[in-house]
């Protein structure tokens, strides 16, 4: 299954926009109340000049992207705040269709997007902290984490697969729809010390076989980073939209221990997710380690970052999704998009590069190799990839991202693997640019 989540966490120069009211247009505000105009614009142009849907040559098509809508917060007299939001999107893709036939080209759709309720406690329970307890309810995006499990409710399939049956409107790779359709959260403990959240979620994803789960969270956060312990359970199905594959999540449970933060090192990042699940099929497991610097001292402070990533064969990557930026946890925007591997099946070395010569400008080198572990019943979908990106705040309403890939898989779709035309490398760009308001 292709997965790619919303461009928004992508550039990390805009990754607030994912948030309602990080960017909005002041409608009223008071010491008691606020009240926002949230609208965002997101457009792409794409080639790539190699397939994986078995088309020969290769593709070039537009994506595009608008939500809009409102949120707001409202103090309640000493009793904490409300808060909540309602938004839509509108979406389409044009010209051949994404690299790997998820989308036609014709696909255009406007539909609800955000729509969700929620109250936090202000001051009410002192030992809990600062609005210790946040209760929410209605369509939204939920985080556990990094992400690793869940980030948000991806992917979006456009005409291509099944005969149309899955298409959530386009625009594939920006994936303007990644809100949960129904969910109930209750987080409790602020964002230090000992805090934790428990949560139902719903998907209205055909392609996630609209899976219902539950999950929970215990975390440990100090200067130095966190710790943290992850659960999610499996409720069910939708029998009409779900693979074998996607069936064993009824009744699944998959575990987590996480830890993200600089463990008392100027500069320094590191961060662990060591996950495992009880499926019908047998256990499963993955994890990964990160370690990255930042050389503060140097022109243009670039950081480092080295991270090995595996994921067993029969890995659900569940509602993963891409978090900090490229790479996470879509490793390469070939691989991750179009060619695969999806996250199972695979061990991936990562190497990253990202500096800053001014300080609305980054640019930024990603470098993957994928190995796969078995072939015997799958595809080699082996490979290495080189990402060269810049991120470019040309005003706080725009904000433009080109990038080139090079990929090279081990195999072609002659010799076990699926790429079309040879196994030589695919040289990929694109250009998005997003603009909030």
């Amino acid at each position: 299954m292709n997965l790619h989540p919303h461009l928004l966490a992508a550039l990390s120069l805009a990754a607030l926009l994912a948030q309602p009211s990080a960017q909005a247009i002041e409608l009223y505000a008071d010491d008691e109340s606020h009240l926002n105009a949230d609208i965002l614009a997101v457009y792409g142009l794409f080639n790539s000049r190699k397939n994986y849907d078995a088309t020969p040559g290769g593709s070039t098509w537009r994506e595009g992207f608008i939500k809009y809508g409102i949120s707001g917060d409202q103090r309640l007299a000493g009793n904490g705040s409300a808060y909540g939001a309602l938004s839509w999107v509108s979406s389409a893709t044009w010209g051949d269709g994404d690299a790997a036939g998820n989308t036609d080209g014709t696909e255009r759709t406007t539909k609800l997007e955000d729509a969700y309720l929620g109250w936090r406690s202000g001051e009410l329970f002192p030992l809990l902290g600062k609005d210790g307890v946040d209760a929410s309810l209605g369509r939204q995006v939920v985080k556990l984490g990094r992400g690793f499990l869940i980030n948000d409710d991806g992917p979006n399939l456009g005409k291509g697969p099944a005969d149309g049956a899955l298409d959530r409107g386009g625009a594939y790779y920006l994936a303007a729809r990644h809100a949960f359709d129904r969910t109930a959260v209750l987080r409790l403990g602020g964002e230090r010390g000992v805090h934790a959240s428990v949560l139902w979620l719903k998907s209205d994803n055909r392609a996630q076989a609209e899976t219902e789960l539950a999950a929970g969270t215990l975390d440990y956060t100090t200067a130095a980073g966190t710790l943290g312990l992850t659960w999610v359970h499996g409720l069910g199905v939708t029998e009409q939209w779900a693979s074998e594959f996607q069936r064993q999540r009824d009744g699944m449970d998959t575990y987590s221990l996480r830890g993200e933060g600089n463990a008392g090192i100027d500069n320094a990042s590191f961060a662990f997710e060591y996950a495992w699940q009880d499926k019908q099929a047998g256990p499963e497991k993955a994890w990964y380690a990160e370690a990255g610097y930042t050389f503060a001292e140097l022109p243009w402070a670039p950081s480092l970052t080295y991270r090995y990533t595996r994921y067993s064969e029969g890995w659900d990557a569940l509602f993963t999704g891409l978090s900090t930026g490229y790479g996470t946890w879509f490793q390469g925007e070939v691989a991750a998009n179009y060619a695969g591997p999806f996250n199972s099946n695979t061990g991936v070395h990562h190497l990253g590069l990202v500096a800053k010569p001014l300080e609305n400008l980054t640019l930024g080198a990603l470098y993957f190799d994928f190995d796969t572990l078995h072939t015997r019943n799958a595809l080699n979908l082996g490979a290495r990839e080189l990402d060269l990106y810049v991120e470019w705040a040309v005003s706080p309403h725009l904000i433009v991202s080109p990038l080139v890939g090079l990929y090279q898989p081990k195999k072609d779709e002659n010799t076990g693997g699926n790429q079309v035309g040879g196994n030589g490398t695919n040289l990929y760009s694109q250009v998005t640019l997003a603009m909030p308001f």
